[in-house]
């Protein structure tokens, strides 16, 4: 048998992401299932000689997060390998090389190492994401990213934007499977309001789902397409159970945004986003997005109302930062930096309400976006009026309990793992 140039490099990306799968495999990461380092649903594609994907012309949704055990990019895997026949790439928010900031995208063009065309799915949807497909002249669309585990993260959206797509187009979608980096084992948080569905949140599922992204397409096929259905295949990782941290996969990690820089962002992003919604800054433009939040004026007095309030699995210190660029940026922050000391007991859905609920009573600079953009976040209106109204954590959360505990039932019908 005779391999081209592109044959073997795509061969030795196979085998590379195989070798690195075994190499890390027998080394046991701490917290792996048996010592079983965790393969990626690419890799276990690779590993089947991509027969889900023989005879069609392939399109890739993914970002820097695509990449194989060893490191290498799968659109350069794939494009390399004479058994697939890769036709074009989708980037995301943030854009197929990462680079734009929150609410932005790169646009469309080439990427430069393969020559094929690069398309910009951010902001489309519909119709008008449909015809994008159908002049790339795909036939089949592989979905790759590694998501975070929160709603208003948007690659689950566009994942369910992509999906309902190509059901318009008659294309196939093929998600491969990748950790949620904050574990699997439990929902929490609020269940969206269809009423304020946005693309942080297309359908009503829990703000923190615990689900992956593969697990999600199933969900959303079974519970949200309707005569949308898409022809959907999944291919599963091996190795992940629910209860697994990001640390224990064994995988590298790719920052999936620019400011999403670390797997501890990712574990107290689901509470602390919902500063996006308030005057105070979220941590953005500083090393620890999202770890920290405050503003100009904010004292040790929110650190200490915080931390009074015994959540568990976290610490709330006092903290000063000066952001870089979005809010106060240039400014002197005082603020809270969480400090997450048992994360099988942590939930961060109840630190961010506890965080809005102390910065309410202590600040008297707290306040919400013109725009109640904090209604979108958290999927109604009744987190941001029960605070005002001078609610505590436990009341806030139980407001949402029946309506976690009804998706909760449905979600175990699509989960795939242990």
């Amino acid at each position: 048998m005779t391999l081209s140039r592109r044959g073997v490099l795509g061969l030795a990306g196979a085998v590379g992401a195989a070798g690195a799968a075994a190499a890390v495999g027998a080394a046991g990461p701490a917290g792996a299932a048996g010592g079983e380092r965790v393969r990626t649903g690419f890799e276990r594609l690779a590993a089947d000689g991509y027969a889900e994907l023989a005879g069609q012309r392939v399109g890739v949704v993914t970002n820097p997060t695509g990449i194989t055990a060893d490191a290498r990019h799968l659109v350069d895997v794939l494009h390399a390998d004479e058994r697939v026949s890769l036709v074009a790439v989708f980037g995301p928010e943030h854009g197929f090389r990462g680079t734009a900031q929150a609410g932005g995208s790169e646009g469309a063009g080439r990427d430069p190492a393969t020559g094929l065309p690069v398309y910009d799915t951010y902001g489309k949807s519909g119709r008008e994401l449909a015809d994008l497909f159908t002049a790339a002249g795909i036939d089949t669309l592989v979905f790759d990213i590694q998501d975070v585990g929160a709603r208003f993260y948007t690659y689950v959206w566009t994942l369910y934007d992509c999906m309902r797509a190509a059901a318009l187009a008659g294309k196939a979608v093929v998600v491969l499977d990748r950790p949620n980096p904050v574990g699997g084992r439990r929902a929490a948080g609020p269940v969206l309001d269809r009423a304020y569905a946005s693309f942080v949140g297309r359908e009503p599922i829990a703000l923190a789902h615990g689900m992956t992204a593969a697990e999600l397409a199933l969900l959303f096929n079974g519970e949200f397409l309707g005569a949308d259905r898409v022809r959907l295949r999944t291919v599963r990782m091996s190795g992940w159970r629910r209860e697994s941290f990001f640390g224990a996969t064994g995988l590298p990690w790719v920052p999936p945004s620019p400011n999403m820089p670390t797997p501890d962002t990712a574990l107290v992003y689901a509470g602390t986003c919902l500063f996006e919604g308030t005057s105070l800054s979220e941590g953005r433009g500083t090393t620890t997005p999202f770890e920290v939040v405050g503003a100009e004026g904010v004292d040790r007095r929110w650190a200490e109302a915080a931390d009074a309030l015994d959540l568990p699995g976290v610490w709330f210190r006092e903290t000063w930062f000066t952001p870089a660029f979005s809010k106060h940026a240039g400014k002197l922050c005082g603020g809270v930096r969480l400090v997450v000391h048992d994360r099988e007991s942590f939930d961060p859905v109840r630190a961010g309400i506890g965080l809005l609920v102390t910065a309410r009573r202590v600040w008297s600079g707290f306040g919400w976006r013109a725009d109640h953009w904090i209604d979108r976040l958290t999927g109604s209106d009744r987190v941001r009026t029960m605070v005002d109204a001078g609610a505590g954590v436990e009341e806030v959360a139980g407001a949402w309990a029946a309506g976690l505990a009804r998706f909760s039932a449905v979600r175990e019908e699509y989960l795939l793992y242990p």
